[in-house]
């Protein structure tokens, strides 16, 4: 897969950055540098993606935000914002973890995908294997996306890599070297 398609970058959003948040990724910091790295390249075919809290948790969310009680904010909330401004590129907010469907697609077409951000055991795992299961050929950037913990980081890239080859693992200086 080359550097064509888009850049999807996956909920680089306060609630995760912040160290105070009870959802914050220890590596972060080091998603977010990469991230931009990519965006700088991928110029104009950079999608961001957040998370939002439903207005009425309904199902299985309901007990999930009576566990994450503080969580439960609207979508303009100061928490849900993007570290960095996507600078006039597309963002498409979702109330679920996976931010494949309709408006991530309308925005990216077949792709292909390159995909970073956090949480990789969450938001990435979630958005990755149901783009990939759509037919779209989709590559982590495994790098330049951040876990919960560093085990679960790892878990959840072992568990995508089982999808070769419709989810490819690479890493930003494989990326970089493909498009420079």
């Amino acid at each position: 897969m080359t550097a064509e398609g888009w850049l999807v970058v996956v909920d680089l959003q306060r609630v995760f950055g912040d160290p105070g948040s009870p959802w914050a990724a220890p590596r972060f910091a080091d998603a977010r540098h990469r991230s931009a790295e990519l965006a700088e390249v991928f110029g104009d075919r950079v999608v961001h993606t957040r998370f939002v809290a439903p207005a009425e948790p309904a199902g299985a969310w309901a007990a999930y935000y009576e566990q994450f009680a503080f969580a439960l904010q609207p979508p303009d909330a100061p928490l849900y914002e993007l570290v960095d401004d996507p600078a006039g590129r597309p963002v498409v907010s979702a109330t679920t973890f996976g931010k494949w469907g309709p408006d991530l697609a309308a925005v990216v077409g077949d792709g292909p995908l390159t995909v970073t951000g956090v949480a990789t055991d969450c938001c990435v795992i979630s958005t990755v294997l149901a783009a990939a299961d759509a037919g779209v050929p989709v590559r982590v950037v495994s790098d330049a996306c951040a876990g919960s913990t560093d085990d679960d980081h790892d878990r959840a890239l072992r568990v995508m890599s089982l999808y070769a080859p419709l989810v490819e693992l690479t890493t930003t200086a494989e990326v970089l070297a493909g498009t420079r």
